[in-house]
């Protein structure tokens, strides 16, 4: 079973991030998951977050109790969520707005400039499907194909093409990332 967390601030697709994924693993990876989701009043910038269990049966309790990984966007998302981070966990956080607190050896880490990538593709709102190849790629818990198989109908059909693309330039993100040390807390490139 994983638990998964993604957090950030409103406006940074956080839910769709769960919604995707949630999508994914259900219809097209054959694996159970259950999603939940909170966030603050405000419509963007406030506090958001979206938890995923999953599993290869079903699901008894839908709440995550103790991730084993957390998506950090936000400053506050890392700073609210990394003390909950299980030891051993893996933490993908984006590279130009989060500082890491100091743990060595507590979590692996990998930072990513998705907003920066998202941008170079031509809009940062793409920067919630780099996340996600990001993601994929360093956890395994999802395959690339069921992420791109489960975008139709959770993002507009007039952004699909470049959606996919943010995703592939994450994913391939991920993979380098992966051929590297993983960043242990407290390190810096």
């Amino acid at each position: 079973m994983h638990e998964v967390r993604f957090s950030g601030f409103g406006g940074q697709g956080i839910v769709r991030c769960a919604l995707i994924t949630g999508k994914a693993l259900s219809m097209y990876d054959d694996k159970f998951a259950t999603m939940t989701q909170s966030f603050g009043p405000e419509a963007r910038g406030g506090a958001c977050s979206s938890q995923l269990v999953v599993s290869e049966n079903r699901i008894l309790y839908p709440y995550v109790t103790l991730p084993g990984v957390l998506i950090a966007l936000s400053q506050d998302a890392h700073d609210t969520y990394e003390p909950k981070l299980r030891d051993g966990g893996i933490l993908i956080y984006e590279a130009d707005l989060v500082k890491p607190k100091e743990d060595v050896g507590r979590v692996q880490m990998y930072p990513a400039p998705v907003t920066r990538f998202a941008e170079d593709l031509g809009n940062r709102l793409f920067a919630n499907l780099v996340t996600l190849g990001c993601f994929s790629a360093i956890t395994r818990i999802v395959t690339p194909e069921a992420m791109k198989q489960a975008l139709p109908g959770l993002v507009p059909d007039r952004f699909l093409e470049v959606n996919k693309k943010a995703f592939d330039k994450g994913y391939e993100y991920g993979l380098e990332l992966l051929d590297k040390k993983p960043l242990v807390t407290g390190e810096t490139k």
